[in-house]
C-alpha cells in the first residue's frame, strides 16, 4: 500500500538530536512534506519501505517524535522497538538492526530500526565480524558503561 505520511493529532516533535525536525527526512515523512511508502502506522510510528531497500521485505521503523539515535530518549526508543516487535513476529526470520552515531554507520540522524526478512542463502551479510580489536589475549573485551564501576 503506498499512502503519504499524515501527522497525527497531539504528537510531539521534539528536538533531542543532531538533525533539527526542520531538517530531518523521516520528520518530513511523519509531517506529510515527503512522500514514503508506508507499510504500517501506528500512534507514535510509522514503517515505511526505505528508498534503497537491501532485501525483499526490508522496512524501517520510525518514531513520530524526532529522536537522534538508540541511546537519546529510552522511552522512545522502547516503543519503536515495540512497533519493531510486531512487525517482526509477522517476518519469520528477520534481523533488526539500529546504529547510534557515524563510527556505528548511522546516516540519518532519527531513531531508526531496520527490519530485514532473512530467507535462507540471501547472501546479505551482518556488518562485523571478528576483528583485532575484538580480542585479546586476556579475552574478549567487556563493555563498561560511562557511569558505572
Amino acid at each position: 500500500m503506498t499512502t503519504d505520511a499524515t501527522e497525527v493529532p497531539g504528537e510531539r516533535l521534539v528536538d533531542t538530536g543532531r538533525a533539527s525536525p526542520g531538517k530531518c527526512p523521516f520528520c518530513a515523512i511523519v509531517a506529510g512534506s515527503a512522500p514514503a511508502r508506508v507499510v504500517r502506522r501506528w500512534p507514535d510510528s510509522l514503517a515505511i519501505v526505505p528508498l534503497s531497500a537491501v532485501t525483499a521485505g526490508h522496512t524501517l521503523v520510525i518514531p513520530k517524535t524526532h529522536v537522534a539515535d538508540v541511546g537519546v530518549d529510552p522511552a522512545v526508543s522502547a516503543a519503536t522497538m515495540r512497533r519493531a516487535a510486531e512487525l517482526a513476529a509477522e517476518f519469520g526470520a528477520c534481523n533488526i538492526i539500529t546504529s547510534r552515531g557515524e563510527l556505528a554507520t548511522q546516516s540519518v540522524f532519527h531513531l531508526h530500526l531496520h527490519l530485514l526478512p532473512r530467507r535462507h542463502q540471501d547472501g546479505l551479510a551482518l556488518p562485523w565480524a571478528a576483528g583485532p580489536e575484538r580480542h585479546d589475549s586476556a579475552g574478549p573485551h567487556v563493555f563498561q558503561p560511562s557511569g558505572i564501576g
